[in-house]
């Protein structure tokens, strides 16, 4: 095709007769800065909330950082808590934790708070499985979710919230494989979505920790392929390492840890004080479009 059919067809055929190349060029750009932001999300992951290491005041320092950036709302990663679900752990110690949380959330910020399960916040070791706090239904109500799995939408976007924490850990259950279909099946052709669990759904950093990504990758690759219209990122933590995955046009962030080391300055694998490995501690700031284009930037932050 010649040149003046590719300009005609692009409709900057004038554009080019009065100014030559580099005014299509500008042109071209001009157009793609004209997309409409519609949406601006906090996505903080793996917070890891625990009175050692000066966390709170630190956790606090954070939040303040991120309403500078005025999101819209927060999304949760999980872990939001150190550790509950390791046998040693007594009911005192995840009540602490929980306090915690609650008071640095609540006194800082006053943005609406989306969250999913980590696999750290459920407490197992408690004297029965009917007890209050055994379990997901305790995190549930301490975090304000509808339940442990659920979708909400904002400004045309739509957004669904997992549950990772099944068998073969980091995977779906049948029930919530079945309410998973049924959701994407019911949006409208083209409604854009955003997917937010907390182990990753698919990465690379997973080849560098041992923590692990979705057993069932498989199942959601061959689900997201016949949603494609529809589904444009998925963002995680768990691993608290920094990655991004492209497939099938839909991109996967893998968004590090707001702990970074946990809140400790590290190991001999830390590239800097509180780094996990090459990844230091921080949050994400991801812009949404109205074309149902997405921008994910990680902010390390130095509240170390």
């Amino acid at each position: 095709m010649k040149r003046r059919d590719v300009l005609k067809q692009a409709g900057l055929l004038s554009a080019a007769i009065i100014a030559g190349p580099d005014a299509v060029q500008a042109r071209v750009l001009t157009n793609r800065t004209r997309r409409k932001k519609i949406l601006r999300i906090a996505h903080i992951t793996d917070v890891h909330i625990r009175p050692e290491y000066n966390a709170p005041s630190r956790f606090r320092q954070c939040l303040e950082e991120i309403k500078r950036h005025k999101p819209d709302f927060f999304l949760n990663g999980g872990d939001s808590i150190y550790a509950a679900d390791y046998a040693h752990i007594t009911q005192e110690r995840v009540l602490e934790q929980w306090d915690i949380w609650e008071k640095c959330t609540k006194d800082t910020i006053d943005f609406e708070i989306y969250s999913c399960l980590g696999n750290h916040d459920m407490w197992w070791a408690a004297p029965t499985k009917e007890h209050e706090m055994y379990g997901k239904e305790y995190v549930i109500k301490k975090l304000g979710l509808p339940g442990r799995y659920y979708s909400f939408d904002k400004k045309g976007w739509h957004f669904i919230v997992l549950d990772s924490n099944n068998e073969n850990a980091g995977s779906l259950d049948a029930d919530q494989r079945s309410w998973l279909e049924k959701d994407l099946m019911t949006l409208a052709p083209g409604t854009p979505v955003l997917i937010m669990s907390h182990y990753p759904l698919l990465a690379a950093c997973t080849h560098l920790d041992g923590g692990g990504m979705h057993t069932d990758y498989k199942y959601l690759v061959d689900l997201f392929y016949q949603h494609r219209d529809k589904i444009k990122t998925c963002i995680s933590g768990h691993i608290h390492l920094l990655d991004r995955v492209v497939y099938n046009d839909i991109q996967y962030f893998c968004n590090g840890a707001m702990s970074g080391f946990w809140w400790e300055e590290g190991d001999k694998n830390s590239a800097g004080k509180n780094y996990c490995q090459q990844t230091p501690p921080g949050y994400a700031i991801i812009d949404l479009y109205e074309d149902g284009t997405v921008e994910n930037k990680y902010h390390p932050h130095s509240y170390l």
